[in-house]
């Protein structure tokens, strides 16, 4: 997994609600094991039927930074919406909340989330849709800010922080604690591993 420290980027917006694995990936593209090719095909329903769709547009190509309304990543727990996510170059979402099993597939594979208040979030949308709007991610110091100097804090859990920033999945983890001959910790109430 590649390590997260800091991330700029131009946003890319996505102003809809309860937008669901399905609609991130959809399932007659779900044919591969691996988790590379998805990107390719992220929104893809979306991107075929409106022209107008974000993803569709030339001003927010190799944008790397999403944000989105509330209840992202919805619907079926399929770890392959976050692979095609990663895959089309996203790799980090700000949102007003976001589905618990999405959330855990996310931190797992290296897709850092970050839940914003929606007056915020709402700021952001607003903006990336005005003009090239760029933010800076510091998962260190868990804060970001925008192009304009306003700055935000956000809460991340401290296990995923330090996996995130160590490019550590679940299995890199366990092994990094077998490599070095120290007890793996034992897991504390709260911890998603």
């Amino acid at each position: 997994m590649e390590r997260f420290t800091t991330l700029r980027s131009k946003v890319v917006p996505l102003p809809i609600k309860d937008v669901d694995t399905d609609m991130i990936i959809p399932a007659q593209f779900l044919t591969s094991i691996s988790r590379e090719g998805y990107g390719q095909n992220v929104f893809r329903r979306l991107r075929d039927t409106d022209p107008n769709f974000p993803l569709s547009q030339e001003r927010y190509k190799q944008a790397s930074i999403l944000v989105a309304d509330s209840n992202f990543g919805c619907g079926s727990s399929r770890e392959h919406a976050v692979w095609a996510l990663l895959g089309a170059g996203i790799k980090a979402i700000i949102a007003k909340s976001f589905a618990d099993i999405f959330y855990s597939n996310s931190a797992k594979n290296g897709l850092l989330l970050i839940v914003l208040p929606a007056q915020t979030v709402d700021a952001m949308i607003e903006e990336s849709t005005q003009r090239e709007f760029v933010v800076t991610i510091d998962l260190e110091d868990q804060t970001v800010t925008t192009d304009k100097g306003k700055l935000y804090s956000f809460d991340y859990d401290p296990f995923r922080k330090h996996c995130l920033l160590n490019g550590l999945d679940d299995i890199d983890y366990i092994l990094a604690f077998q490599k070095s001959g120290a007890k793996v910790p034992e897991q504390r109430q709260g911890d998603r591993l």
